[in-house]
């Protein structure tokens, strides 16, 4: 886990990054955070970027929410706002996490949340994998996910390709923990506390299904909710070309919030 300090320090962003990579690829937005007056901490998950242990590999999606939470615990020594951001799996983590524990936090965006996939395998490898779940589950198989389908930032596509840190493979553990938890976030909607949630996401998602996206969404029962589509950007929306605007998107949420308070 990583504190990055702003000279303004007016609230702090806790970010929370997706599947196969880690916190490395968030500089951009890190430094737009910090300049705009917010104290930003971010980390890498387990099983990802620096963290020791079996890469691609978690024996529950509770390790996630107990990490998440202990970033959380961080920035509450601030004494300022905190707002819990998390993109694609990451986003799933947020919601996880703010429906198991008491929270402080002031709001919540959610870019391009893991709440229903795109791809998987097909049914056979997926029973198969069922059962490897329970007799080997620190197996691992190739992702087969390729940068472009992330983003049309081609800066991105070769350094994720040089990227040591950036997954190819996860365990059957991990693919089946991913999948019950996306369950667990909408058997548990109810759970999910009122405060308010800006969910930003891709139009032209090739690996988050947007439609369950908008489902949970329209479920939600929170006061103050916001969905913005982003009709032609790819998954990862805060590193598409048009990524200032969805950052100012998010900027506006978190000043209208501490505007508020």
């Amino acid at each position: 886990m990583k504190v990055h300090r702003s000279q303004a320090g007016k609230a702090v962003v806790v970010i929370v990054h997706g599947a196969f990579e880690h916190s490395g690829r968030y500089e951009w937005q890190v430094n737009r955070w910090t300049k705009a007056g917010y104290h930003v901490i971010i980390g890498d998950l387990p099983g990802q970027g620096e963290v020791e242990g079996k890469r691609g590999h978690i024996q529950s999606f509770n390790q996630y929410i107990r990490t998440v939470e202990s970033w959380l615990e961080e920035a509450y020594q601030f004494n300022l706002p905190v707002f819990l951001l998390g993109h694609s799996m990451g986003g799933l983590i947020a919601i996880r996490t703010l429906q198991e524990i008491k929270h402080s936090v002031m709001g919540v965006i959610l870019s391009s949340p893991g709440l229903g996939m795109r791809t998987g395998p097909p049914k056979a490898v997926h029973y198969i994998s069922t059962v490897l779940d329970y007799i080997y589950p620190s197996l691992r198989v190739k992702t087969n996910i390729n940068p472009t389908l992330a983003t049309r930032n081609e800066d991105f596509h070769e350094s994720d390709a040089a990227d040591p840190y950036f997954l190819h493979q996860v365990s059957v553990r991990w693919f089946h923990e991913f999948n019950r938890a996306i369950d667990k976030a909408f058997d548990s909607i109810r759970y999910y506390p009122d405060l308010p949630i800006l969910f930003l996401q891709a139009g032209d998602d090739h690996l988050v299904d947007q439609h369950a996206v908008r489902h949970f969404y329209d479920k939600l029962a929170v006061v103050d909710k916001q969905f913005v589509l982003w009709p032609n950007l790819y998954h990862e929306v805060f590193n598409e070309p048009e990524r200032e605007d969805v950052f100012q998107e998010a900027l506006n949420f978190t000043e209208r919030l501490i505007k508020a308070e």
